[in-house]
């Protein structure tokens, strides 16, 4: 990985974190000040919107661990497997928040069921995501063995050398 695609790829987490960050306050302040009002449940939505900001979060600073890693070239060793599978979890946990968002959001679709299916399609897209990292996450697992194997076979030729 070059140091602009490293550079660019943390300008994009810093952003994305900093937006999180920014919407997480905004609930905590809402929560704080306004009463709730229409007829959405706003409070449950709102701690709903805060703790689905923090699987954000998980995932970016593991994505960025992975990426100092890859920096260094130590991202083929055990210790990735922590990262990848904390992502993995964020991103399901992700996919829970977005159902409860499902849920309390469908009472109030009731003349318009579309949206209730749709944002359930979301849900159900954010699940594919984390199946995809776990895709991924055994090629790195075949990439490390194999790392393993061959760091094996060179020290059994240096020693017949």
């Amino acid at each position: 990985m070059g140091k602009l695609t490293v550079r660019a790829l943390r300008a994009v987490l810093v952003v994305v974190l900093t937006g999180t960050v920014f919407v997480q306050a905004s609930m905590v302040w809402a929560l704080a000040t306004d009463p709730e009002q229409g007829p959405l449940p706003l409070i449950p939505l709102r701690l709903v919107t805060i703790l689905g900001m923090v699987t954000v979060q998980v995932a970016l600073v593991c994505v960025w661990r992975l990426v100092t890693m890859v920096r260094r070239g130590t991202v083929f060793s055990h210790a990735a497997f922590r990262y990848v599978d904390t992502v993995i979890g964020a991103i399901t946990a992700a996919s829970l928040v977005w159902f409860t968002v499902t849920a309390l959001n469908a009472p109030g679709q009731r003349e318009d069921p579309g949206v209730t299916v749709i944002m359930g399609g979301v849900g159900v897209a954010i699940l594919g995501v984390a199946l995809l990292v776990l895709v991924m996450r055994t090629l790195l697992a075949q990439a490390v063995a194999r790392d393993v194997e061959a760091s094996r076979m060179q020290a059994e030729l240096d020693e017949v050398i």
